[in-house]
């Protein structure tokens, strides 16, 4: 018969050897001395008793050994995940939508400016700080001042300069409709910049923008000259001429 069939004899008897109801699969290796839910009312018991709140797996399985519980770090895991134990983690806030696609332009002058600083070596003061105001549709300097502290007060002489200019003076809300743009530096983002800011701008309109190219590399192309050839350089000042022909190149 196994002839006809094609079996090995060894085959049939070793089948024939075998239960009919075969176990179930099993984890190998020795039982544990408790059971999942065994474990699991240890584990609840351990954290109802912990005087911190949000305990993690680490800590749990610490405090189980200590209570002569002993499991694997692993099987703690599993069952508090499973049984939503795990100690709260702080959630990644979400993405928000790029403001822009990376290009900023104005169709026609001062609907947006920007300022920044940048620092230059002058041959009598040495490390010195630049601000600039730049018109992004022309690219052209409309104010730039320099100082031996680049403070918060000294960002806003750039400000004055450039609303002098093209508004004939300082008034409150002489420049409505402008907006401008900065790189949240320190000097940008204290109460003194901003409040005249506010003055001279509508709040409405006023929006700053994070820039896309370094306002610092904007500033250079715009107020960079050959440094001055001709004896020491001019004391620091204000003016466009002083602070052009005083600095050396970036």
């Amino acid at each position: 018969m196994l002839k006809a069939w094609g079996l090995p004899r060894s085959t049939f008897y070793e089948r024939r050897r075998r239960p009919l109801c075969p176990r179930p699969p099993a984890r190998r290796g020795p039982k544990t001395r408790y059971s999942d839910e065994d474990l699991l009312a240890e584990i609840r018991r351990t954290i109802q008793e912990s005087p911190f709140h949000g305990e993690g797996h680490r800590k749990v399985w610490a405090r189980l050994r200590v209570r002569e519980v002993r499991t694997s770090m692993r099987r703690v895991l599993r069952l508090m995940r499973e049984n939503d134990l795990l100690a709260p983690q702080r959630q990644p806030r979400p993405v928000e939508p790029k403001r822009h696609d990376g290009t900023i332009l104005a169709e026609r002058p001062n609907p947006m400016w920007g300022i920044d600083a940048t620092v230059g070596f002058t041959r009598a003061e040495g490390r010195v700080a630049i601000f600039a105001m730049v018109d992004h549709a022309t690219a052209e300097c409309l104010g730039i001042h320099v100082a031996k502290r680049g403070t918060r007060f000294e960002a806003l002489e750039p400000v004055r300069q450039a609303v002098r200019e093209q508004f004939g003076g300082l008034a409150e809300n002489i420049a409505c409709g402008v907006r401008l743009r900065h790189d949240h530096g320190s000097q940008f983002m204290s109460d003194d910049f901003k409040g005249e800011i506010l003055f001279e701008v509508d709040p409405k309109d006023w929006t700053v923008f994070v820039p896309s190219l370094s306002g610092s590399r904007r500033v250079r192309r715009a107020v960079w000259l050959p440094p001055c050839q001709s004896g020491p350089c001019q004391a620091l000042g204000s003016h466009p001429c002083v602070a052009l022909s005083s600095c050396e190149a970036p």
